[in-house]
């Protein structure tokens, strides 16, 4: 876990950090919608069971009735946390983003001259509106996602461990033989995605930089060159995302192998482990 949060990722997570605090207490509303609904979402398993075993089983109108109640009580409660975390982490998500490229753009109006000389203006354009759009779907969507699915995960072994410690320490077992290789994949994935974007904005500066001085370019007869770099320019970009989408479907096929290898392996052991039940149980009744 050290390894995978470098320095630099510590100083990206300090300055997110910063810019979150003046609206702690949306941040603090979201995480209490998260815990809910997560909650609730674990809850909806019982809530169906509650509605199977006392009002179809039983079949009895006033134990359908509650279990029905308490099941929809949980539908809207759901309903309302998801409206609640979804407004909020978007919410939180925009404004960050909106303070963001204020401070930068308050901080590159103030460089010198000779900073835009070395430095396109088309690439600094780039990185104050496509990168934050790409930062804000981060916070405004991924963040959550991820925290929402790592409460639903340990909710979700509690109860496991609850109803089978065998097979839930199976799975306990499992999960960092199967995690390991595809944060190995996903980290290339990652690498060659941002060697993507880059190579895809070197094409579009360069679209810029020639028609931009289309007339320049036409005086001195620079059209074949032009093409001939462009094209260049272009076939690096295939290049870099051909990779990208092989490590992409490498990683596809090792997650459904590994996932479902591992259903398959406690499905096995949850079958082998019935049949011993039912079969001690034969004897005993003989």
């Amino acid at each position: 876990m050290i390894s995978l949060i470098t320095r630099r990722h510590r100083q990206a997570l300090r300055l997110a950090a910063s810019f979150i605090a003046p609206y702690r207490w949306q941040a603090f509303g979201a995480l209490l919608a998260l815990v809910i609904t997560a909650g609730i979402t674990l809850s909806i398993g019982q809530g169906i069971k509650l509605m199977v075993d006392q009002g179809f089983m039983t079949r009895s109108p006033q134990l359908l009735e509650r279990s029905i109640g308490f099941f929809m009580l949980l539908t809207v409660g759901l309903a309302i946390g998801t409206f609640a975390r979804f407004y909020l982490v978007s919410w939180i998500g925009e404004r960050v983003v909106a303070d963001l490229r204020k401070k930068v753009f308050d901080h590159l109006i103030e460089l010198h001259p000779g900073f835009y000389e070395n430095n396109r203006s088309s690439e600094i354009q780039s990185r104050l509106t496509a990168d934050t759009t790409l930062l804000q779907s981060v916070i405004g969507s991924s963040l959550s996602m991820f925290l929402r699915n790592a409460l639903m995960v340990i909710g979700g072994i509690v109860l496991l461990f609850i109803t089978n410690p065998k097979l839930t320490s199976i799975v306990v077992v499992a999960l960092p033989l199967i995690i390991a290789p595809i944060l190995m994949f996903g980290r290339r994935v990652r690498n060659l995605s941002r060697e993507s974007q880059d190579r895809v904005a070197n094409v579009g500066s360069y679209v810029a930089e020639a028609l931009g001085q289309i007339k320049t370019v036409q005086a001195y007869n620079h059209q074949q060159q032009d093409k001939q770099r462009f094209s260049h320019t272009v076939e690096q970009a295939f290049e870099t995302a051909r990779k990208r989408i092989l490590q992409r479907s490498w990683l596809i096929t090792l997650v459904i192998v590994l996932v479902l290898g591992a259903v398959a392996v406690m499905l096995w052991v949850g079958g082998m482990e019935y049949q011993a039940v039912s079969w001690q149980r034969s004897c005993s009744t003989r």
